[in-house]
């Protein structure tokens, strides 16, 4: 099991995938189709894996893929079974927060291996970075069916999997604010992440090495607007090292002033003396890269554009 030293804590990075290998299909947050997981599940079994679906995965509960505890148990199941090398979530939507109080760290810790998701698996994710073990913040069985894994993006994702570490290339921003930085990379969905704010989950409340990337869909500019600034009360924002804003989607904007969301954010971020990438490929449309959250990465943002490394 290959760790990073970051400050006190040991992240863990999960073992690379192999021929084989059997991968869970779970459920945290809204239900899935039958035609979803089915097709997404083919997917994996074309990339070598054997897909395995929970057995709460296909249920609907309040428009939730079962009810908290039945999720939790698929969880649990997934995490702590040797057999399973890896947990790749069915979708996003709402719910996963409801599993968190259900699961403890030692979960996580017990057999660190890759999970896979975004949205609202953004709670998980956080969670897992403050059990010390990294995870995969990227497409889902929704979207790999969807493209049936052979799009660029999918591929990266299964490249990941096996232990490629990335070195992104994005074309330059009008608004990125240039310099370079290292630190621990964490993020995702802008107000699951601020929903955590003081738990126990919540990656952001004890470091000062992060490096956060953020992306929100259907959200309004004012919330969002309320969300940086209550990183700011908390002291969050002055202490990272970089910022990445990826997609921001589906948003109604305000009678502020302010040309898009971008320009907004950018109205707040441009007198940290850090770097900052606009426009980064990672949200609710595509192209959707792959993160690996808890792991360090070097964000360079330059006049040329920006180059984004995850380090072994």
């Amino acid at each position: 099991m290959a760790t990073v030293t970051l400050l006190a804590q040991r992240l863990a990075m999960p073992p690379a995938l192999r021929p084989g290998d059997r991968v869970a299909v779970v459920s945290p947050s809204s239900s899935p189709t039958d035609k979803t997981v089915e097709a997404g599940c083919e997917v994996l079994r074309q990339w070598g894996y054997v897909p395995v679906v929970g057995r709460h995965a296909l249920n609907e509960c309040h428009g939730f893929a079962g009810t908290a505890d039945e999720r939790a148990a698929d969880l649990r199941w997934a995490l702590t079974d040797s057999t399973i090398s890896a947990i790749m979530c069915t979708r996003g939507g709402d719910g996963a927060v409801q599993l968190l109080t259900r699961i403890s760290a030692s979960d996580f810790r017990r057999q660190p291996k890759w999970l896979i998701g975004f949205s609202d698996i953004t709670a998980l994710h956080s969670a897992m970075v403050q059990a010390g073990v990294m995870s995969i913040h990227g497409s889902m069985l929704h979207a790999i069916s969807a493209q049936q894994g052979t799009d660029s993006v999918s591929l990266m994702l299964r490249d990941m999997l096996q232990g490629t570490l990335p070195v992104y290339h994005v074309p330059h921003h009008s608004l990125d604010q240039t310099g370079t930085a290292e630190g621990l990379l964490v993020g995702g969905n802008f107000s699951v992440l601020c929903g955590l704010a003081g738990s126990p989950y919540d990656c952001l409340s004890r470091r000062d090495d992060l490096i956060l990337f953020i992306e929100d869909t259907d959200e309004e500019m004012t919330k969002v607007d309320r969300m940086l600034h209550h990183l700011e009360v908390r002291g969050i924002l002055q202490r990272l090292k970089g910022i990445i804003v990826g997609h921001f989607t589906d948003y109604k904007r305000d009678k502020n002033g302010f040309a898009d969301m971008y320009d907004m954010l950018h109205y707040y971020l441009q007198d940290l003396d850090i770097p900052v990438c606009y426009s980064f490929p990672v949200g609710h449309k595509r192209p959707n890269l792959p993160m690996i959250e808890g792991c360090r990465v070097r964000l360079h943002v330059a006049s040329g554009g920006t180059t984004l490394s995850f380090l072994p």
